[in-house]
């Protein structure tokens, strides 16, 4: 992990335990633990044509996913880099993807690389902004 300011070394483990607690609330399809991970304003940018911009449109996106496309699915992902602008808000850059069924690997056409900017807020960590796209190979 990189910084751009020295921050304490809990604040650094705690921005690389958000991916973490993303792959939790997927794996339980829980909408709410997953939009809780957002301040009241953050969004998120999908590959296509999502764009969502408040915690309760997140959370009502991902109920009606979760009840689609993403039932049953689980996500993995591990972080690339971490910069921390000041010491209460921070770019983290992950890579993963979602697995169906019995996968164990990210197949080549479901890899992702995601952005997160995070904010410290009353001692804890958020999403403010999230932002994923295919890896492209080949």
């Amino acid at each position: 992990m990189s910084s751009t300011v020295s921050v304490a070394a809990e604040d650094v483990a705690a921005v690389q335990a958000v991916p973490a607690r993303m792959i939790a609330a997927w794996s339980k399809n829980d909408a709410d633990a997953f939009a809780d991970l957002f301040t009241e304003d953050g969004s998120m940018v999908l590959p296509g044509d999502v764009y969502l911009n408040t915690r309760e449109e997140i959370r009502a996106f991902m109920s009606k996913a979760y009840a689609g496309p993403y039932q049953g699915t689980r996500v993995t992902g591990s972080p690339l880099s971490a910069k921390f602008i000041n010491q209460d808000s921070g770019v983290l850059v992950t890579q993963g993807g979602v697995l169906y069924g019995d996968e164990t690997d990210v197949t080549e056409a479901n890899k992702i690389r995601a952005t997160w900017v995070l904010a410290k807020k009353d001692g804890a960590w958020f999403i403010t902004a999230y932002h994923n796209s295919p890896v492209q190979t080949g």
